[in-house]
């Protein structure tokens, strides 16, 4: 198991997103409620958030609630509200502590007025914190990302505001919710399961992917650390040969 000793911080992604799987699995396995694995991922969410913070991680995006998550039972959305509210509402203290800001992606104006209102309000008292970006992406789905962004840019063009011509990769990213934020080097999902489920498809283009049994509750800050090793043993080249890139590490 990895530590942080075996990491190099000269080598360090700037973004890292997660897939947070698994937490009805393990609920499962400890003959318990859904909700039981979600209040037990909380702590995985501290642990690995600290980790972030520790070795210089600039952004951690968190795939918390996805859109077509609102199909599940009725009982286990509203425990979830219920939970991401208490849970922001208690975290904002050790948020500041840490100089951690909070920020947001999705369709937030569909989650409950409670939770919206706590969020907002804990995206404010954090929004002076530049020790990391901690990004939860709630009521998110990549494809409702991709159309929201092609609907704001077909307006600016219907009102001559831009020509078609001006549309580029460019603009197209500064339309999705994730503006401002650079796109994720490393992206880890828990559980075992191989797949993206619909998560920052335009963004994750060129990031590393990183798949592990585990489930979320089970991943704790060591699970973090090797990640994080094996990123850095990879060799990242956008397209390049590994020769150029030796020739371009060396300049």
């Amino acid at each position: 198991m990895a530590s942080i000793s075996d990491i190099d911080k000269n080598k360090l992604p700037n973004h890292v997103a997660i897939i947070m799987d698994g937490n009805g699995r393990w609920a499962q396995q400890h003959n318990k409620e859904r909700i039981f694995g979600h209040q037990n991922g909380v702590s995985s969410v501290r642990e690995v958030t600290e980790a972030a913070a520790e070795i210089g991680i600039n952004y951690l995006t968190l795939y918390a609630f996805s859109t077509e998550n609102w199909n599940r039972p009725k009982a286990e959305v509203d425990a979830l509200m219920g939970l991401l509210v208490s849970t922001i509402h208690s975290e904002v203290e050790t948020l500041n502590k840490n100089k951690i800001r909070l920020w947001a992606i999705g369709n937030l104006k569909s989650l409950p007025a409670n939770c919206y209102n706590e969020l907002m309000d804990a995206i404010q008292q954090t929004s002076k914190n530049t020790r990391l970006t901690l990004v939860l992406a709630l009521s998110y789905s990549a494809k409702w990302e991709i159309i929201d962004a092609v609907k704001k840019i077909s307006e600016k063009a219907k009102k001559n505001e831009i020509s078609t011509k001006e549309i580029d990769e460019k603009m197209f990213a500064s339309s999705l919710c994730t503006n401002g934020i650079p796109d994720p080097e490393l992206l880890i999902r828990t559980s075992g399961e191989q797949r993206i489920s619909n998560f920052l498809l335009w963004q994750i283009a060129y990031s590393e992917l990183y798949f592990t049994e585990k489930l979320w509750p089970d991943f704790h800050k060591e699970d973090f650390f090797e990640a994080i090793c094996d990123f850095q043993n990879r060799e990242r080249r956008f397209g390049k040969t590994s020769e150029q890139i030796k020739v371009n590490n060396k300049q």
